[in-house]
Formats: C-alpha cells, structure tokens, sequence
C-alpha cells in the first residue's frame, strides 16, 4: 500500500470501532501514528528475530519482514586511533546491527572477509593472550560506542577495511501534500511536502495499520501481546 492507501485503512478500521470518535484526526496525526507503528514493529518484531544467536536469516518469513531494511557490506572509511585501536563512525540511518568484516594486513600479508566479534565494554578481552584479536587465528574483536564502532589489533597488524551489514532506519511517511499545498511541519522542525511510502515490504502494511489502531484507541497494552503473537505466529515456520 502506499501511504495514502495504508491511511485509507487506517480510518476504515476506525470507523468500524467508532465512526464519531476518530473523525477528526487530521493527516499530521494519522502519520504520526503510522511512523510510530512502523518503529514498534520494527523494534518488536525484527530485533528480536536478529538478536539470536543464528542471526536474523533463521527463516524466510524474517528476510521477508525487513527485506528492504537491510543493507549489506557498507564499506565504512577506518580510522586509526593507535597502535592497536580503530575507529568507524556508524552511518546516519544506522539501527541495528547484523555483521560486519574487515580486510587486515600484516607486512606483506594481506587477509580480506574477516568477520568481527562482538565485546562488551566489561570485557577483558585484550589483557588475555587467548581472546585478545588475532591475525594469524583470523579473530578480531569491536565493541561499539554511541555513533561508532572501535576496533581492536594487537599492534602486529593493520585494519585496512571495514564493511557492515545493518538494519537501516525506515523512512518516515507522511502525506503532506493532502494536508496543505505548502505540507507541514514534523514535530522536530523539518517541513515535509508530497508524500513519502512506506518502505517496508508490502505485505507487512497491514500489521503496521493494525499496530497503528491499536495505539490510538489505546487498546494497545492489553491486545499487544495477542498482536504479537499473531505477527509472530509463523516465527519458526
């Protein structure tokens, strides 16, 4: 659906819960609620599925859900802090990260399509000899910080590349241009005009309006739990 369609939806599912209640929600608001829904789902339903051990790819139904969300391999300009430290700023649309591999050379050796491991803070894992990073066992360790990633070396060699697999934020809809000729102003300042889709996959539009419904006859606390288990339901299939 595009957004005017998905909007559509929305006041049609309103309207069979109260035709008089919802009438006047104007355009801001209804895409307010949209943008909300889209972050809800986003968060509640590919987190989750990502945050495993296996990864997100643990079935079809997951690729499906954040297909068009999913960036492969940026290739992030390296940053050298010292000796043993490296430093990536992540991208601005950045959300949730998946993988990510450099490119190492050591002398004249070169190793490419190596895949990092992520640390905690805590962590010692540079004052151990068996988990500090490695060039020869193929074993770097990142720890991320709040817009970038550091990696680590034991000084032998250098980080000549690093390429990340993420989850993009998605873009924020709106239908501006069926608000006013001149659109409107976002509740962070930025005028928005025309329209802008949702870049999801088109088969999760309808969970998305669904979500959107539930936040804004406020059924949400006691029915999200049954809405996600509907959105879920095919989880393991």
């Amino acid at each position: 659906m595009n957004i005017k369609e998905m909007q559509y939806d929305l006041k049609f599912k309103l309207n069979k819960i109260d035709s008089s209640q919802y009438k006047n929600l104007r355009i801001p608001e209804i895409d307010w609620v949209l943008n909300e829904s889209i972050e809800l789902f986003v968060k509640n339903i590919a987190q989750p599925r990502f945050s495993q051990i296996l990864g997100f790819e643990i079935n079809q139904r997951n690729i499906d859900d954040i297909r068009t969300l999913v960036v492969d391999k940026k290739d992030l300009t390296v940053i050298k802090i010292d000796d043993k430290t490296y430093y990536v700023e992540l991208p601005e649309d950045y959300l949730f990260y998946a993988a990510s591999r450099v490119s190492l050379k050591k002398n004249k050796c070169v190793a490419t399509d190596i895949r990092c491991t992520v640390r905690s803070h805590g962590d010692l894992f540079e004052d151990s000899p068996f988990d500090n990073s490695s060039f020869e066992w193929e074993d770097i360790n990142i720890t991320f910080y709040e817009k970038g990633i550091k990696i680590y070396t034991d000084g032998t060699f250098e980080v000549t590349d690093f390429f990340l697999d993420y989850i993009k934020k998605p873009k924020y809809v709106h239908n501006a241009e069926d608000f006013s000729n001149t659109g409107y102003k976002a509740l962070n300042g930025t005028l928005l005009t025309g329209h802008s889709d949702c870049d999801l996959p088109e088969h999760t539009h309808r969970e998305i309006v669904d979500i959107a419904v539930l936040l804004i006859t406020g059924d949400l606390i006691q029915n999200y739990q049954i809405k996600k288990e509907k959105i879920n339901i095919n989880k393991f299939n």
